[in-house]
């Protein structure tokens, strides 16, 4: 059986960004999303999501204003403790545990800032994206090179690419939808449009029907890899 996870990454980027993201799990396929709890816009979008109960949230970490480079033993020590203050903010606006953990650009693949994570991730029993059983799959993004390439985020592109790279068990599909606004920092802009736009096609839900492809929340999905594990790692 072939289990999906749509994440949409940056919620609380922008009220734009959390009005998307809102409305892709309401009118689309996506069931998680990631918070950053560092920005203007995050109590905003805990607020939007915190009452929507088939949505997991998970914490998007958020490393960009940590001075030094990751070599440098303080600037190590100021991750991990930004990570922990993070944590915190995440259970402050949402109530509640996330039910997993990324980071903004996917910092935490370079390999002397993931021990933090990994520490954290370990520490709370989460998830962490690519050091879980959950299969990560990042190719639906629609910038390249620093270049755009809409044609990489259109249906036609997502229904070929859920077709040739999802296999048995659970994956998760990273998103980034939204609508543009000014308090977006942010290239990726018109990008989150077309995102939207393409997650809420009809033909995309009724690809996932007639493939039977279950779509499941962070939640429900480390459940079913328990029961399949016995709860054992």
């Amino acid at each position: 059986m072939k289990y999906l996870i749509v994440n949409g990454d940056d919620l609380g980027a922008s009220p734009g960004v959390n009005r998307g993201i809102v409305a892709a799990h309401r009118q689309g396929p996506l069931t998680s999303a990631s918070l950053m709890v560092n920005r203007p816009a995050s109590y905003d979008a805990a607020h939007l999501v915190r009452d929507l109960p088939k949505l997991s949230v998970g914490l998007h970490a958020d490393l960009a204003d940590i001075p030094g480079s990751p070599a440098d033993r303080e600037a190590g020590e100021r991750c991990r403790a930004e990570l922990h203050d993070q944590m915190q903010s995440f259970q402050e606006l949402m109530g509640r545990l996330p039910t997993h953990v990324d980071s903004h650009h996917n910092v935490h693949r370079d390999p002397r800032w993931l021990p933090h994570f990994l520490d954290l991730a370990d520490r709370y029993g989460l998830p962490l994206r690519e050091h879980s059983p959950v299969r990560y799959l990042s190719a639906f993004y629609g910038q390249w090179g620093g270049e755009t390439h809409l044609e990489q985020i259109g249906v036609e592109t997502l229904v070929r690419l859920l077709e040739t790279r999802l296999v048995a068990g659970v994956t998760e599909l990273s998103c980034h939808p939204g609508y543009c606004d000014p308090q977006l920092r942010s290239s990726y802009r018109t990008e989150r449009e077309v995102e939207l736009r393409t997650l809420c096609d009809p033909e995309v839900r009724e690809f996932l029907s007639a493939r039977q492809i279950r779509l499941v929340d962070f939640r429900s999905a480390m459940d079913l890899l328990d029961s399949v594990t016995g709860g054992n790692d």
